[in-house]
């Protein structure tokens, strides 16, 4: 180790302000090479950090897979798993997140924060707010990273709740338009014509009410993302406008008519197989196209299990400093049952269980009686269908279409219930029985 009372009493100062503060940490200068590193970062990585040295060779050396040096290098904030570089190997796996430094909008430089991961492939993963110990999920991550950098659009497909608007702001915080807006809309959740002007915007006039140009989300996400959950929900006409944005770099206001220039990345969302929505007429192919260029699957909960634990840890950590009761940890009955579960609403309905366990249980564990009832108890219409040898419920449907049926069979038929667990209001549920041709079974 350096001798550090050779330092400048400021630059010593800032070094035990850092190992307070934060811990292991490098502060690099605007290229990139080490002005300073705490103890523990040098005791983290097993060797003696000399000033002046690049970041990127001194984390990645000669590795293929070099995620902080090509975010560094291309100015983007990074979160990632590396290997440990310390002298005589090792398998262990050190998390770098980098912050970036400047002022009055010039960068002057980066605060590399690390930590250790522990061994290779083991342990718990955060990724831009997403935690997991699932290697599905971990590949997910992987696509991200490779994908965030090149501008392209992104389909993410997954089932309501597993997280597709987090995977979105991933995408953008890794881009290069990380600096610039990030708009979400859901496109399930208004009638179509609010939806055009909410998406496109309106000029003065346009219709009663419009009392001044206001701009759509479109516009407002300009140098940024915009995030289009439940794309597959579009009216066909407003498809056709999206797809002109896309082709011609710039929109049409409702009631306007000239164009506006834009430059927005758009990553899209949908739990449905928008393939499956062309074949039936209610998507166009040629959005299609231009929508899926990279398209990234998410797991469901229930295919990731062993991550129901750590959620659920993670989930009380954040609730116990401000809720009224306080939970130490998940008996394991009470485990049990969650691990069971086939979590329809995925990982919004279990923060939704867990809200319910909090207020409805006391004390320092949480157990099984702190659980809604639809986790404890099957639906008797179901078990006497079992005991008489009929057909689940949704045999023969698709997915959506058992997912759903299921849901609302635990619920009793109670749409408002049914559309909580699924992690969405009643109207968007509606919206998708009617779809599925499933109104008349309710």
């Amino acid at each position: 180790m350096p001798d550090r009372s050779k330092r400048s009493a400021p630059a010593a100062l800032l070094g035990d302000a850092l190992s307070a503060a934060v811990g292991a940490a490098l502060l690099l200068d605007d290229e990139l090479r080490v002005e300073l590193a705490t103890p523990e970062a040098e005791e983290l990585l097993g060797f003696e950090i000399p000033l002046g040295a690049s970041a990127p060779k001194l984390l990645c050396g000669n590795s293929a897979k070099r995620p902080v040096a090509e975010a560094l290098a291309e100015g983007r904030a990074v979160q990632a798993l590396i290997p440990r570089p310390a002298r005589g190997g090792g398998d262990r796996m050190l998390k770098v997140r980098s912050l970036p430094l400047g002022r009055r909008g010039k960068k002057t430089g980066w605060l590399l924060l690390l930590d250790d991961a522990g061994p290779h492939a083991a342990g718990p993963v955060l990724f831009h707010g997403m935690w997991t110990r699932s290697p599905a999920m971990e590949r997910v991550f992987r696509i991200i990273e490779r994908v965030a950098p090149d501008d392209v659009t992104v389909l993410v497909r997954g089932e309501t709740g597993t997280g597709k608007e987090l995977v979105a702001q991933a995408i953008h915080a890794l881009s290069a338009r990380a600096r610039g807006p990030f708009r979400a809309l859901n496109c399930a959740a208004l009638p179509a014509n609010l939806l055009e002007s909410e998406l496109f915007g309106h000029a003065r006039g346009a219709f009663t009410g419009a009392v001044r140009d206001t701009p759509g989300h479109v516009q407002l996400a300009h140098k940024g993302t915009l995030f289009l959950d439940e794309v597959a929900e579009l009216p066909l006409e407003l498809q056709a406008k999206l797809l002109r944005v896309l082709e011609s770099r710039s929109v049409i206001p409702v009631g306007a008519r000239e164009p506006v220039p834009v430059d927005v990345r758009i990553v899209s969302a949908t739990h449905r197989a928008l393939r499956r929505e062309v074949e039936a007429g209610r998507f166009r192919a040629d959005l299609m196209y231009r929508l899926r260029v990279i398209p990234i699957f998410l797991p469901a909960l229930r295919e990731r299990r062993d991550d129901i634990a750590l959620l659920c840890e993670k989930f009380i950590d954040a609730a116990n400093p401000t809720a009224r009761r306080r939970i130490d940890r998940v008996s394991p009955s009470a485990l049990s049952v969650l691990e069971r579960y086939d979590w329809p609403g995925n990982v919004r309905e279990l923060r939704n269980v867990l809200a319910y366990a909090y207020a409805i249980g006391d004390g320092s564990i949480l157990q099984p009686n702190d659980l809604p009832p639809e986790l404890l108890e099957p639906s008797l219409e179901s078990s006497e269908a079992a005991i008489a040898g009929a057909p689940p419920v949704g045999e023969g449907l698709g997915p959506e279409a058992q997912r759903l049926l299921h849901v609302l069979e635990r619920t009793n038929g109670n749409r408002t219930r049914a559309a909580q667990i699924l992690g969405m209001n009643r109207v968007t549920l509606w919206r998708h029985l009617k779809a599925l041709g499933l109104l008349e079974q309710r």
